[in-house]
């Protein structure tokens, strides 16, 4: 990686995570209307769902859970996770975030492990399963993905939570989603946090 990056410190309970961002996203605050699409990837912005799914995360019992994150990003999840004593994998379909996920885990004295997976083509993610929990953030953009995401989610463990600040497709996957399974709800600011149980 030959970019430039800039530092941040994330509070949570347990102590601050320190987590590494292309500089030219930390110029793109998560502070505007949930219709917003930054230009730089969506991976390499610190959205607030990803802060907000770390602390609900931060000082669970995960010691030896095997948890995966889809459409990682920067992995705060993951990481708050494995710092929990979580065996944790972040995937994303972008090349460049895993590499950065992997740098900002050795950061934070943690391993994450990492895959580059699309969720049309995830065979073989659901063949390294079963795992024990899914998360997910700021997944939810497009509708195209609705489906796909409501097929994987099951077939990778019996739970997931996922946070989102209300984003276009959110809706759509959340009515489907109420219809097959049971999902708890709460706020963490603007950020909803959706816990699926399956089954």
């Amino acid at each position: 990686m030959s970019e430039e990056f800039v530092t941040h410190g994330i509070r949570l309970p347990s102590g601050k995570l320190r987590v590494l961002q292309p500089a030219e996203a930390a110029e793109i605050p998560d502070d505007h209307q949930v219709e917003w699409a930054p230009l730089a990837p969506y991976w390499s912005v610190l959205w607030r769902s990803g802060v907000a799914l770390a602390r609900e995360l931060d000082g669970q019992r995960l010691r030896g859970l095997r948890v995966v994150e889809l459409g990682c990003g920067l992995a705060i999840p993951s990481i708050a996770a494995a710092r929990a004593g979580a065996i944790a994998l972040a995937t994303d379909a972008d090349p460049e975030a895993l590499e950065l996920v992997a740098c900002n885990a050795r950061a934070n004295y943690v391993f994450v492990e990492t895959a580059q997976v699309k969720w049309s083509e995830a065979d073989e993610l659901v063949a390294r399963g079963p795992f024990d929990l899914v998360l997910g953030t700021d997944i939810l953009y497009e509708r195209s993905g609705v489906a796909l995401l409501l097929n994987l989610l099951p077939r990778l463990a019996p739970e997931a939570w996922i946070a989102d600040p209300g984003r276009p497709a959110a809706d759509a996957f959340l009515e489907e989603a109420h219809r097959r399974w049971k999902v708890e709800r709460r706020a963490r600011g603007v950020v909803s946090l959706y816990k699926l149980r399956f089954g």
